[in-house]
């Protein structure tokens, strides 16, 4: 069997083990009662929507979930990291200053607008890039984590995720290269670790 046919092989088998996940009960979201009666609100006009791009939604659907699954799990990784080796008072000594500046910006002008905190956790207010910043900062308590790389290794890799995230989170569409190139990424992450 050639590297391309098992390549195309493990990339089926990993893309079915994510959408078995995701129909896992445990983890797909329930809907609650006002969100499903407030559909009507929108449900006429997204109708009459292009069928390509609610298609294209549709797709870029999988990608999300792909990114969403990422990054929290990155961010419980560097929380529990950082918590382990700094006790509950990590974000205040582990946290590089202009990343603790931009989460508290990002809280006070979701909380100037009225919304609801989406969490009690300073981290969850990060963008991805600053992950990266935090464990660049933080690299001695990550080195044994990461024991198959350098921190440049690490770097580089989210450089590549963020790339990738560009337009997942911006509404665009992946092509089959970039798809490609997003699981490889997501795999070699993955792969960094002992």
């Amino acid at each position: 069997m050639g590297d391309v046919e098992l390549f195309l092989l493990k990339a089926a088998a990993t893309n079915a083990q994510i959408r078995q996940a995701m129909q896992d009960p445990a983890i797909a979201s329930s809907r609650s009662d006002i969100e499903l009666a407030t559909d009507k609100l929108v449900t006429g006009h997204l109708e009459q929507v292009d069928a390509s791009i609610r298609r294209n939604a549709s797709r870029m659907a999988e990608f999300y979930q792909i990114f969403y699954i990422l990054e929290n799990d990155i961010r419980n990784l560097v929380s529990e990291t950082l918590e382990e080796g700094g006790g509950e008072a990590w974000w205040g000594t582990c946290v590089p200053q202009f990343v603790q500046d931009s989460v508290k910006k990002n809280i006070d002008r979701e909380a100037d607008e009225g919304l609801i905190a989406r969490s009690d956790r300073e981290i969850d207010y990060t963008n991805f890039g600053e992950l990266g910043e935090i464990i660049k900062m933080n690299w001695n308590a990550f080195a044994g984590i990461f024991a198959n790389t350098s921190v440049n290794g690490v770097q580089r890799v989210i450089k590549k995720l963020n790339l990738a995230r560009g337009p997942i989170a911006h509404c665009g569409l992946l092509t089959e290269d970039e798809v490609v190139r997003l699981k490889l990424t997501v795999r070699d992450w993955y792969n960094l670790m002992a």
